[in-house]
């Protein structure tokens, strides 16, 4: 499959701006930000979105078109884009990087689950 990289990179990016400036107006960056918090926050949102699961995956309550896990997972991103934009930290591109080493790897990375 060919898949063009630049131009995901690229709006991977223009999100990643929105979802810093939202956090910056909201008051997220009025300080310095500790790392391991920010990771932290990301780990609560995958959490949140096991609890979804275990309780059926209902609708979310804030975004009810969308279910639990989707409500989630949406925002684990958006703290991981608001991080990355904040650290000036390439996440998209080292995504390319990735996706292409694992190319290289054995089935299932030699893991047996």
């Amino acid at each position: 499959m060919n898949f063009n990289y630049d131009a995901f990179i690229a709006e991977f990016n223009k999100v990643a701006k929105l979802c810093f400036d939202q956090s910056a107006t909201s008051g997220f960056w009025d300080e310095e930000r500790n790392n391991g918090e920010c990771i932290a926050l990301m780990h609560s949102e995958l959490s949140e979105a096991l609890e979804g699961l275990r309780h059926g995956n209902p609708a979310s309550e804030h975004i009810p078109a969308f279910s639990a896990v989707e409500e989630e997972l949406a925002d684990l991103i958006i703290r991981l884009m608001d991080l990355a934009y904040g650290r000036n930290w390439d996440i998209a591109k080292a995504m390319q990087a990735k996706m292409e080493f694992n190319k290289t790897r054995q089935h299932k990375h030699g893991k047996t689950f």
